[in-house]
């Protein structure tokens, strides 16, 4: 049995690929007067009367594969939430289709497409706003995949896919005669350069020379040399002694030699 499109209640193809993007079980929808200005819609004129229908809301994408591209389509759908039964369908197809309120976060007017294709504006209010957060944050991403932001409105999804197709798949196989060269001793070499290099560098602390001697220094061997000024002379005399007659080979006998 063929899928149905949600929004239109026509058969799909057999390759088509629904997935849903956001669900919230409760939503209030509201009759709204139609829009007489261009400052937008103001939720506070909507909520003086009852809602109309409180309804189970859905975006669901749809993805179509083809030959050569991929459509894919966004719709906001408003459900009973006991039956499933569709209540209100809006393509998601343009920005415009979902305007926030300016004066409330929660609240939405939302442009849906009956039979017939008669058109329609209803308003949407969310009882929490992290869901009214939450729908607008899939908005957003629907939008990107849709190629709406910035005003292009070529699918996003298809020109990506289209993309890939176009280019040419590159052949990295060898072909015949052609090798490859590996080099594993890179290693060794950076090895032995560095040993050369801490050689180097103990040769030149090697040759260092000390440093010369301070000012302090200098000034202390200054002043010793002038308080002793034979200290020198007088530990050379006192250890060399003066060499007498006999050590220089004298001989005087008995009773000497000029006896």
């Amino acid at each position: 049995m063929a899928s149905l499109d949600s929004a239109t209640g026509q058969p799909l193809p057999p390759q088509a690929i629904q997935r849903v993007l956001y669900i919230t079980p409760r939503v209030h929808v509201y009759q709204i007067p139609p829009l007489t200005s261009n400052k937008g819609y103001v939720a506070a004129t909507w909520t003086n009367n009852p809602p109309i229908f409180t309804a189970r809301l859905r975006v669901i994408e749809t993805s179509v594969p083809k030959d050569d591209s991929e459509q894919v389509s966004n719709a906001i759908l408003l459900e009973d939430g006991s039956s499933g039964e569709l209540f209100a369908a809006a393509p998601y197809h343009h920005p415009i289709v979902v305007t926030q309120a300016t004066d409330s976060s929660r609240f939405f007017a939302v442009r849906v497409v009956g039979d017939g294709g008669r058109k329609a504006t209803l308003g949407l209010g969310f009882e929490e706003r992290s869901d009214a957060f939450d729908f607008g944050v899939t908005l957003q991403d629907a939008r990107k995949t849709l190629g709406l932001d910035g005003g292009n409105s070529s699918n996003a999804a298809t020109s990506v896919k289209q993309q890939t197709k176009t280019e040419t798949p590159r052949d990295y196989s060898l072909k015949e005669g052609q090798t490859i060269t590996i080099n594993i001793g890179d290693h060794g070499a950076k090895a032995r350069e560095s040993q050369a290099a801490s050689a180097g560098q103990t040769d030149a602390k090697a040759r260092i020379l000390p440093p010369p001697p301070s000012t302090a220094t200098l000034k202390k061997e200054m002043n010793i040399s002038e308080t002793h000024p034979f200290k020198s002379d007088t530990t050379r005399n006192t250890t060399h002694s003066i060499p007498n007659a006999k050590d220089l080979g004298f001989d005087d006998g008995e009773f000497g030699e000029f006896q």
